[in-house]
């Protein structure tokens, strides 16, 4: 034997091996058959630690088809609640009356009304009365409020881990617990008015918007750090909502002051390129078939529409009386758009089909971030509604 195979058989022996090495038909030892190579298994997308995975990987808004209601909202009632910044209530109108059927006396200043992560509590945000209004949606009750300094809007990390306060004059980003709203890491910040975001796909970061200062913020989700920021090429800009494409490549920001949306690589963070809409330019709403975007252009009374795989705008509906669209959503079914007009006292109902205006809905003074409820979606990132 040679004394590369002698050494072999030694080391089995003293390994204990029962079985003798086998030989062929020359005396020498058989080699071992190759054992078959064992495919990789597909590496697990790098996302944020306890988010749900994406339904679909390319459709970051795959749970927002028409009425997949979770059964978390399934039961409540269908309401456009409507917070009044100049009146301090919030106006409940009933979506199929077109009527405000109730008037809800919250603090000053009420900026929004934001659905919690869990989805079971929707917070209005009274900016001025530095407070927290919890409404039960089941029962449409007001709860006690909650002490939150500045809170001008309000988001969720995509893990449900914590809630996010835009602490807008105070120019802070607060990490706060998702249900006691108690304190838990505060964020100073260079720039001036952050106030709407949106969280990456893999929730690893979100994009802020600084309206004051006209600059874009970049947010580590997990280590709640400013990781970029930049001024925008605009004299006066005025950067405004936030939203995602359902690829998850794009951030869209709209401008109110460069009357159109900055196109943005999120993951780059480079300079954006500004795609002209409307006057005004001011809230961003993705329709439930993730294919166009309804965008309001406050300052001329019209909504544009972008369609995501033509990368282009298609149409512009004008309010046929005029009025200043702000911010919403859009109805469960998909064929209600639902906006504020901010400095009108009212509230559009807008047919997605057709842009035609189903009625003006008188409101209190100063309607801001109406938040439409429920909504399809399996948790809830904050804003009047960014669900996923």
């Amino acid at each position: 034997m040679a004394a590369a195979g002698l050494f072999l058989a030694l080391g089995l022996a003293a390994c204990g091996s029962p079985r003798p090495a086998a030989t062929d038909t020359t005396g020498g030892v058989k080699k071992a058959a190759a054992a078959p190579a064992v495919p990789k298994p597909a590496a697990a997308p790098d996302g944020l630690p306890g988010m749900p995975p994406l339904l679909e990987p390319d459709d970051v808004y795959a749970a927002d088809r028409p009425n997949q209601l979770s059964p978390v909202v399934r039961n409540f009632p269908s309401r456009v609640y409507v917070p009044n910044t100049n009146s301090n209530t919030v106006s409940v109108i009933d979506p199929a009356t077109y009527k405000v059927i109730e008037t809800i006396p919250v603090g000053i200043q009420p900026q929004h009304v934001v659905p919690s992560w869990d989805m079971k509590t929707l917070w209005v945000n009274n900016n001025r009365g530095h407070t927290l209004t919890p409404i039960d949606p089941a029962t449409g009750v007001a709860g006690k409020p909650v002490e939150v300094h500045d809170p001008y809007n309000l988001y969720f990390t995509p893990n449900g881990k914590y809630a996010v306060v835009m602490a807008s004059l105070d120019r802070e980003l607060v990490f706060r617990d998702p249900h006691t709203m108690d304190r838990k890491k505060t964020v100073p910040v260079s720039c001036y008015g952050v106030n709407h975001a949106d969280f990456s796909a893999d929730g690893r970061y979100f994009v802020v918007s600084c309206e004051f200062s006209g600059e874009l913020l970049k947010v580590d989700t997990e280590k709640m750090e400013v990781i970029g920021q930049q001024k925008l090429p605009f004299e006066g800009a005025m950067p405004q909502d936030v939203k995602i494409s359902p690829d998850g490549k794009t951030f869209y920001i709209a401008d109110m002051m460069a009357h159109g949306m900055w196109v943005l690589d999120g993951e780059k963070f480079t300079t954006p390129k500004l795609l002209p809409t409307g006057k005004g330019c001011h809230g961003l709403y993705v329709s439930r078939d993730s294919r166009e975007m309804y965008v309001s252009n406050r300052g001329e009374g019209t909504i544009s529409v972008f369609d995501f795989t033509r990368n282009e705008l298609t149409k512009k509906w004008p309010l046929p009386d005029g009025g200043s669209p702000d911010m919403g959503g859009v109805s469960a079914d998909g064929k209600v758009l639902w906006l504020s007009g901010r400095y009108d006292s009212e509230v559009y109902a807008i047919d997605t089909t057709t842009g035609k205006q189903l009625a003006r809905v008188p409101v209190g003074s100063g309607p801001h971030g109406l938040a439409v409820y429920p909504q399809p979606g399996r948790y809830s990132l904050g804003h009047t509604g960014i669900f996923r």
